[in-house]
């Protein structure tokens, strides 16, 4: 049976763009899941702006709330821009046990995080985060046999704009291409750019540039005890490759999720320790030392600022 999908925020430009990937790759095969409705609150876009979204994508529904969506899909993605109001979105469609796909930054404290971590623990399917963690160049360098290309053991990955909405990218393609395993971050420098360290349970070693605030490509080096690489990611494939990732598992084709549970939230943890670290003077935090009362990336003033900006 078509799994039936639902939209939750239209904060974004990601709803535009994902829709038609989501059909083209339905149209191949490669998914079975049709979008069948969509909800938003106005947060970001104006009164009637998910009618307007619904007819321009010709999507059969849109739900006046919440509990009626979950009530008649199989699953959704929350795009809401405000990540402080993920887990009230998500607990939702958790509670109905319906899996949930969630945008990138998935969240923005420690006590959130691990509120979903508890959710995984129960039973429940989330995946989401950023696409770069999924970027076709990331796919190309693992897929090289390991005996082949070494493994990567010092990284420095970057990107521009900011540090949390869009640096959250960075933090996922350094996770995309070392692996789960992240243990401690360090805030070395301010000096024109924000230069982070995050260091791997096994020694390995990133290195994480955040210029701004000039757009900058995202970028990656890669150090193995064998070779050296260098790419910059095209952002034109990144989305597809992702939704090839969140999808199968999303609609339950694919058993195994596309990154462990720890690994999900790595990026937004490396985040939340590093302004941590900023804020202490550049000392080494854990991940598991990140205050439950820290909240440096306020999701309310963000989409205010954003909202201006649409």
């Amino acid at each position: 049976m078509t799994f039936r999908l639902g939209l939750v925020g239209l904060c974004t430009s990601h709803p535009l763009k994902w829709t038609p990937l989501i059909r083209e790759l339905a149209a191949e095969d490669r998914i079975d899941v049709e979008i069948a409705g969509v909800w938003d609150d106005g947060e970001v876009r104006p009164s009637g702006y998910a009618e307007e979204f619904g007819r321009e994508f010709g999507i059969p529904r849109v739900f006046n709330s919440l509990d009626q969506m979950a009530a008649e899909v199989d699953g959704a993605i929350i795009h809401a821009a405000n990540w402080d109001r993920r887990v009230d979105l998500a607990a939702v469609f958790v509670d109905a046990e319906k899996p949930v796909l969630l945008d990138k930054p998935i969240v923005g404290t420690r006590v959130d995080v691990d509120t979903m971590l508890g959710w995984i623990a129960e039973g429940a399917r989330l995946c989401g985060g950023s696409s770069l963690r999924h970027a076709p160049e990331v796919q190309s360098l693992l897929a090289v046999p390991e005996e082949d290309r070494g493994r990567p053991h010092t990284v420095f990955v970057g990107c521009g704009t900011d540090t949390f909405f869009y640096g959250i990218h960075a933090y996922s393609l350094l996770c995309g291409i070392m692996g789960p395993g992240l243990e401690s971050v360090r805030h070395l420098a301010d000096a024109g750019e924000r230069l982070i360290e995050c260091a791997w349970d096994d020694g390995r070693v990133g290195i994480i540039s955040l210029a701004g605030p000039g757009k900058l490509p995202f970028h990656a080096t890669v150090v193995t005890p064998r070779t050296v690489s260098q790419f910059t990611v095209d952002p034109a494939g990144i989305y597809r490759a992702a939704l090839e990732a969140w999808l199968p598992y999303l609609s339950g084709s694919a058993v195994r999720p596309p990154v462990t549970a720890m690994g999900l939230f790595e990026p937004e943890l490396a985040a939340l320790a590093a302004a941590f670290s900023r804020q202490e003077g550049g000392s080494e935090v854990g991940l598991s030392e990140i205050p439950d009362d820290f909240h440096p990336y306020d999701g309310a003033a963000f989409v205010e600022a954003y909202r201006k900006k649409a």
